[in-house]
């Protein structure tokens, strides 16, 4: 009984101990630091900390992100105005041609030389650069190259990719969701996929024989919507802030027309984007015929 009663007591005094030496944040005249216990780790000079993971923090100053780890020590720059952090120990960093996905000991496992990153099924990040888009996995391996105009999944197990103006899909029979192996160049020969060339209907009107003035004008159009869409994006994340408060102080308005211009032209200048587009995708195909035959 009395060494039940010792080893309760180790316990106690264990958690106590170890509750003490937890990190947590805490609040100093609007701004944030870190703390272990009345133990200060940093000075409350952040204008957000983020946890990340089990042992590091996204942090913000002065509009621009970064990493800490539980010693206050940057281990990531604070160099980037947007952050995001994904499944709860990666963050997204990046401004506007340097994204890049870091773990909690801030190891890039995706290089910060995208233009976008996204998380699809199956534990894989959907890269986007040069116009091109590819697939890393969560260790940082590339799956897919950047060589693909688009790349989407319509379903957790199935995998679509446009390459050269030709539809593929790429589709996991084995399982609900889709993995890519590490060996992709041979996955046509992997009993475990199902590998074919499809018709997909994008919604785009195609078959013009002529470009007009009316195709120029579709194309300056259809960049209007989802650059205004990425701008708001852009401006609501670089605040660092709720949305209700970005709106009421209207912080961002006077930044709106430099970054929407850029994002337009972005837009206006992918080759990908548009009906020009399919007319290349046809243009292409019927070359290809002709050299084949």
């Amino acid at each position: 009984m009395k060494k039940l009663l010792i080893f309760i007591f180790l316990i106690f005094i264990l958690n106590i101990n170890t509750a003490s030496a937890e990190l947590k944040i805490y609040n100093e005249e609007n701004k944030f630091g870190l703390c272990d216990g009345n133990n200060v780790v940093t000075e409350a000079v952040y204008n957000k900390i983020i946890r990340l993971g089990d042992s590091a923090f996204i942090v913000q100053k002065n509009a621009k992100f970064g990493i800490i780890d539980g010693e206050g020590k940057i281990i990531v720059p604070l160099k980037y105005r947007h952050a995001e952090r994904v499944l709860g120990k990666y963050a997204k960093l990046g401004n506007y041609h340097d994204y890049g996905l870091y773990d909690e000991t801030g190891f890039a496992i995706i290089p910060p030389v995208h233009d976008t990153i996204d998380i699809l099924f199956g534990g894989m990040f959907l890269t986007y650069k040069n116009y091109k888009y590819g697939v890393t996995d969560l260790k940082g391996k590339v799956l897919l190259d950047n060589l693909f105009e688009d790349i989407y999944m319509p379903k957790p197990n199935i995998m679509r990719l446009l390459y050269k103006g030709q539809w593929y899909e790429i589709e996991q029979v084995s399982s609900s969701t889709l993995t890519l192996p590490d060996d992709v160049k041979h996955v046509d020969s992997n009993p475990d996929y199902k590998v074919s060339s499809i018709m997909v209907n994008t919604g785009v009107v195609s078959g013009y024989s002529v470009l007009t003035f009316t195709d120029y004008l579709i194309k300056l159009i259809s960049s209007i919507s989802p650059a205004h869409e990425q701008t708001i994006d852009e401006l609501m994340l670089s605040q660092g802030a709720d949305t209700v408060n970005i709106l009421i102080k209207f912080l961002w308005l006077p930044k709106y027309p430099f970054a929407y211009a850029r994002n337009y032209f972005r837009y206006l200048r992918n080759p990908n984007n548009g009906p020009l587009s399919e007319v290349r995708q046809n243009l292409y195909k019927k070359i290809k015929r002709v050299d084949e035959e």
